[in-house]
C-alpha cells in the first residue's frame, strides 16, 4: 500500500504558491487513482498555519509541518534536513512535490538521504493496476516517456502547468510538529538578502497569462524598404511592460547572434521555443512574424489559446495550428494594442 506525501513550501507571506497547489491537485488524483493509498501532507516555513488551512479541506489523513524562522529561507542544510524529517514522519513511499526553485535544488538529496529514486519534469501518472507510472518530458520535452519504479521512496516534482490549481475550500486542520535535530550546525549559512533585476528587465516571466513570441519577421526590411531594429524593440518591451507578458523567440531569431547580426539586446536563447528551446505553459499566446512551423507545433503544445499575427494567412502557422490568426503588419498591430492598453 502507498503513503503518498505531498510537499510544499510557504511563501514570503505564510502563503502557498500557485504551483503548491498544482501539485497538491496532482497528489489527490493520484491517490484516488492508487488502490488503498493513504495521502499526508508535509509543510515547510517560517509560518505554517496559514498554510495548512489552506489545505485543510483536500481529505489528506495526516499533516506534519516544519516551521520557525530557520525554515523561512531558501536554505539547502534547512530545506533538506526539514524534508528528510516530514518523509520519515509520514513513512512515505511516493513524494510529490512542485518544482519549484527552492525544491528542485533540494530534493535529489533528500532522495539520496532516504535512499530513494527521484523523477523530475513529471507531466502525469497513469496507474495499471497496482503499478504506478509516470510521465516525464526529456530533451526539452520534445520527447515524453512513461516509466515506473519499484525503488521506494520514489520523489516526484510536478512541474507547473501540468494540473489544474486546486480550489479547494479552506478548513481547520491540525499539523502535527516534526522536530529538526542540529537547527544551529544547519544555520551557519547565512541569508543576507536577494538580488534580482528589476522586473523591467525580466523577459521570462513563466506565471504569465499571455505569452508573445517574436521572430525573425522584426528584423527584416519593412515597407519602406528598411530595418527599423530600435522601433521594433521599442514596440516589443512596450508590449511586454503593458500586457505583463512573457516574451519568447523563434529559433531563427535567437540564432542570429552567432552570424553576427544585429539583435535585440533583451533577448537569448533562453527565450526561444520549440525545437531545442522550451515548452511553456502560458494560457494564452500570441505569435508575430513567425512563420516555422515545428517551433510552434512543439514549443506550442501546452499553450491553451492561440494566436497569430502574419500578413500572410496562407503560411503552414496560420494553418490548422492557431485559433485566430490577425492579418495584418505586426508592427502596427502591436503598437496599437500597446496604445489601447
Amino acid at each position: 500500500m502507498e503513503t503518498i506525501l505531498y510537499l510544499a513550501h510557504t511563501e514570503d507571506d505564510g502563503s502557498l504558491g500557485r504551483a503548491a497547489f498544482e501539485a497538491l491537485t496532482g497528489a489527490i488524483e493520484l491517490r484516488q487513482q492508487v488502490a488503498g493509498a493513504s495521502l499526508a501532507v508535509g509543510l515547510v516555513g517560517g509560518e505554517v498555519s496559514a498554510a495548512v488551512t489552506a489545505v485543510g479541506g483536500c481529505g489528506a489523513d495526516a499533516f506534519y509541518a516544519v516551521s520557525g524562522a530557520e525554515f523561512s529561507v531558501s536554505r539547502y542544510g534547512t530545506d533538506a534536513a526539514a524534508l528528510t524529517a516530514l518523509c520519515r514522519a509520514a513513512n512515505a513511499t511516493v513524494v510529490v512535490a512542485p518544482a519549484t526553485a527552492r525544491f528542485n535544488r533540494v530534493i535529489p538529496g533528500v532522495a539520496q538521504r532516504l535512499g530513494g529514486q527521484i523523477d523530475t519534469h513529471v507531466g502525469g501518472f497513469i496507474v495499471n493496476g497496482a503499478e504506478l507510472r509516470v510521465q516525464r518530458g526529456f530533451y526539452r520535452q520534445r520527447m515524453i516517456a512513461t516509466l515506473t519504479r519499484s525503488a521506494r521512496p520514489w520523489f516526484l516534482t510536478v512541474d507547473s502547468g501540468v494540473f489544474r490549481k486546486w480550489e479547494g475550500a479552506p478548513a481547520a486542520a491540525q499539523a502535527q510538529a516534526v522536530g529538526v535535530a542540529s537547527v544551529a550546525e544547519l544555520t551557519r549559512t547565512r541569508v543576507t538578502g536577494y538580488q534580482a533585476p528589476a522586473s523591467t528587465a525580466q523577459t521570462i516571466r513563466p506565471d504569465a497569462k499571455l505569452l508573445f513570441v517574436a521572430g525573425v519577421g522584426w528584423t527584416k526590411k519593412q515597407a519602406d524598404g528598411q530595418p527599423h531594429l530600435d522601433d521594433a524593440a521599442k514596440i516589443i518591451l512596450g508590449f511586454l511592460d503593458k500586457a505583463s507578458a512573457s516574451l519568447g523567440s523563434s529559433k531563427s531569431l535567437v540564432d542570429q547572434s552567432s552570424e553576427g547580426h544585429n539583435v535585440f539586446s533583451f533577448m537569448s536563447h533562453l527565450n526561444q521555443v520549440g525545437q531545442t528551446g522550451a515548452t511553456p505553459r502560458h494560457p494564452k499566446g500570441l505569435s508575430s512574424c513567425c512563420h516555422g512551423e515545428e517551433p510552434h507545433v512543439v514549443g506550442w503544445r501546452f499553450i491553451g489559446e492561440r494566436r497569430a499575427i502574419n500578413l500572410d494567412p496562407n503560411c503552414g502557422w496560420a494553418q490548422g495550428k492557431a485559433d485566430v490568426v490577425y492579418v495584418a503588419d505586426a508592427f502596427e498591430l502591436v503598437r496599437k494594442v500597446t496604445e489601447l492598453l
